[in-house]
């Protein structure tokens, strides 16, 4: 079965069955108390995109999010900017993904902190959303866009689910002209599931979908200082128990290694888009 042009086999890329539980069981190892969490204790990878929440915290302000706002988190992971936009910025969120295990979890974790009554979650596409016209004031979305082959389709539905003059959040990463990555990398084991554009194709879709770029922000400074921060915690002697290879299993050292390279070398770079539906 397909999405749209999104296969649900792409959630092999980033869940497994056992994620709740593994997160569950690393919080317990590093003396959190799992029925008495913070946000704070989830901070080292409930924020799975390369500037984790000081990323999520400028892009909200980028985008002006205020109380209120009815948000749609597409590519949501185990929630935690959905929650950022829900704690901090008053927001209520909604958030789909494609894998279903990053969903339980971030039912599991919003739950355990509370907040079921700011974020709500369930399993959808980003090409085949499944909510009404101009449901949303916002649509947000950290480091999905690169695994969607089809990003016309998906664009066309964020705005049909925004109500007219409603903002669009995008944090991504773009290529540099005729310069492809080298894998693997966070968004790819080997390059499938990859489909990355330069910034002139994302902002010529945008356009085509009928929006109107407000904001552009060059994030690659920020993201390969936030890698290279992670990268030595996750090398040291003593690593952060709660780091990012809670989340991510295989090859965590080459795909640090591979970002990082691919920032330096111009294969990628990462930015914060605001748009505004005319």
């Amino acid at each position: 079965m397909t999405h749209g042009d999104v296969t649900p086999a792409l959630g092999e890329q980033y869940g497994d069955a056992d994620l709740s539980r593994r997160i569950l069981e690393a919080l317990a190892a590093a003396g959190r108390d799992p029925e008495r969490l913070s946000r704070d204790d989830l901070a080292g990878f409930d924020e799975f995109h390369g500037g984790g929440r000081a990323s999520t915290r400028a892009l909200a302000r980028l985008v002006a999010a205020g109380k209120d706002d009815r948000v749609l988190d597409v590519g949501c992971g185990i929630g935690g900017p959905a929650r950022t936009l829900a704690d901090e910025f008053g927001c209520n969120v909604q958030g789909i993904d494609l894998t279903a295990t990053f969903i339980d979890a971030a039912r599991m974790l919003t739950g355990r902190l509370g907040m079921q009554g700011q974020c709500e979650f369930q399993v959808a596409s980003a090409t085949a959303l499944p909510f009404p016209d101009a449901a949303f004031d916002m649509v947000w979305s950290q480091n999905v866009i690169m695994n969607v082959p089809d990003k016309a389709l998906c664009l066309r539905e964020m705005a049909r689910v925004l109500r007219p003059g409603g903002r669009l959040a995008l944090e991504l990463v773009v290529g540099g002209p005729g310069s492809e990555p080298v894998y693997p990398t966070f968004w790819s084991d080997d390059g499938e599931h990859s489909h990355i554009v330069t910034r002139d194709e994302i902002e010529a879709f945008l356009a085509g979908a009928g929006f109107r770029v407000r904001t552009v922000e060059d994030l690659t400074d920020h993201s390969v200082a936030t890698a290279q921060k992670r990268s030595h915690a996750s090398a040291s002697a003593t690593p952060d128990p709660l780091g990012l290879q809670v989340l991510v299993r295989r090859q965590l050292k080459e795909k640090f290694a591979n970002g990082l390279r691919n920032y330096r070398e111009g294969h990628i770079r990462a930015l914060q888009i605001v748009a505004v539906l005319l």
